[in-house]
């Protein structure tokens, strides 16, 4: 009879505890992060003794629902969407630099205004509207230069933050490999550092590509940029991440490792992919900007000196600019007069010389430039939009499989409740039925 008590008790104990593991899956649905528990059970064998019943049933732990695959295909997938949406939000910065200021717009009035000019060269509204008309242009290369330098100190500082947050996120998965190198196996507090480290992995996934080896404690070793990548992370010990840029836009990260090594890394997913091809862009479009303003400058200084002013001077320069950041423009005269309208050897009312102006507008191609700077961004938005929005139906099939794989299902868990509930009950009545038995045995004379 000790055997059947034995037997029935230990049934209902390992229901009990199944029906409680339940009860948590069903608590935490919502949570997210959280991956479905199991009560592992183990038989209690009878040893080498044969013809005799086993002892029942044990709880030995508590497993966790994983998908090593899966898991890693739904990093992946985050890696990717967020270098494309990163990169789309400031590309869309870049567009607002760009078009803020109308520069090609203010570039084409300024060639229309000479052609005014030219039919009455002595006006002098004409070469004050002319004179205001090079103001404008100045202004708006400047205007531009300075929205663009505004939106690379952005990036920076959007840099500078990602690599410090990864660095806590590193930091914080080092912490749960000791918790997990100190935990009891297969025990609930196992399978919450377990939940720990993947949402922590997946954050760092989204700033990074991260790739990620397990040992068979479930513990970490994240490598940044690929397999070949830097240790970020191995064991109890974590690194850091740098950000640095040089004038020309190239983007640098490292990873400070464990071993005071610093090691640099190409970043291929996450923000910080998405960082690196936005100073690209941005740093190309203000290339771009210089050297259109510098060929402009340069071009209209070269036509005034062909010419002469109204007091039949030589012509000077009407713009000034920045050697290093020639877009940083200014006006180099103030007087409508300097404008230098004539042919020398003519007079003040001799306009022919302007028409070195459309030769330049013509052979300068500032405008189709300028345009196309503005045209070829709004395409690459476009197209990282498009990008974005199959990335993002990646990521949602990535996370829907996994979900399924590891995540809790309300009506499997209901299913499990009543399963559970009438395992329970059935080892209270084995329980019942060894006191009956063992008391009709106590009641024999």
């Amino acid at each position: 009879m000790s055997d059947l008590l034995t037997i029935g008790a230990s049934g209902a104990r390992a229901a009990q505890s199944s029906l409680m593991t339940v009860s948590e899956n069903i608590a935490n649905s919502g949570v997210a992060g959280y991956s479905r528990r199991t009560a592992v059970a183990q038989e209690v064998t009878s040893g080498d003794i044969r013809g005799i019943n086993g002892y029942g049933v044990r709880i030995t732990g508590v497993g966790r629902a994983n998908d090593v695959f899966k898991s890693e295909a739904v990093r992946t997938a985050s890696a990717d969407l967020s270098r494309t949406t990163t990169a789309a939000r400031w590309l869309g910065d870049i567009q607002t630099a760009l078009t803020g200021a109308e520069v090609n717009t203010r570039v084409t009035d300024f060639f229309n205004q000479a052609t005014k000019l030219a039919a009455d060269p002595a006006s002098t509204a004409q070469r004050t509207a002319l004179l205001e008309s090079a103001k404008s242009v100045a202004g708006a290369f400047t205007a531009t230069s300075n929205a663009l330098a505004q939106v690379t100190g952005d990036i920076d500082i959007q840099a500078d933050a990602e690599t410090a947050r990864l660095g806590t996120l590193a930091e914080g998965l080092a912490k749960v490999n000791d918790g997990l190198t100190r935990a009891q196996p297969v025990s609930a507090s196992v399978a919450a550092l377990l939940d720990q480290r993947d949402q922590l992995l997946e954050q760092m996934s989204g700033i990074a590509d991260v790739s990620v080896r397990f040992d068979q404690f479930g513990r970490a070793t994240a490598r940044m940029g690929g397999e070949a990548g830097p240790v970020l992370v191995k064991g109890t010990l974590a690194g850091s991440v740098g950000y640095s840029r040089n004038a020309q836009g190239t983007v640098t990260f490292v990873v400070n490792g464990t071993d005071d090594a610093t090691t640099p890394f190409t970043v291929s997913g996450g923000t910080l992919g998405g960082i690196a091809d936005a100073a690209g862009k941005v740093a190309g479009a203000r290339q771009t900007l210089d050297d259109t303003a510098r060929a402009f400058a340069d071009g209209v200084e070269a036509t005034q000196a062909t010419g002469v002013d109204l007091d039949l001077a030589a012509g000077g320069a009407i713009f000034a600019y920045d050697a290093q950041r020639p877009s940083q423009m200014s006006v180099a005269i103030t007087d409508g007069r300097k404008i230098a309208a004539a042919a020398p050897l003519t007079g003040p009312r001799d306009g022919s010389n302007l028409a070195a102006f459309q030769t330049l507008r013509s052979s300068g191609n500032f405008e189709a430039t300028l345009t196309g700077l503005v045209s070829d961004n709004a395409a690459a938005i476009e197209n990282r939009n498009t990008v974005a929005a199959a990335q993002g139906a990646i990521l949602d099939g990535a996370t829907t499989a996994r979900d399924a794989a590891t995540g809790v299902n309300l009506d499997n868990e209901a299913v499990d409740l009543l399963r559970f509930q009438q395992a329970y009950q059935a080892s209270s009545r084995v329980i019942q039925a060894a006191k009956d038995i063992f008391q009709t045995i106590l009641e024999i004379r």
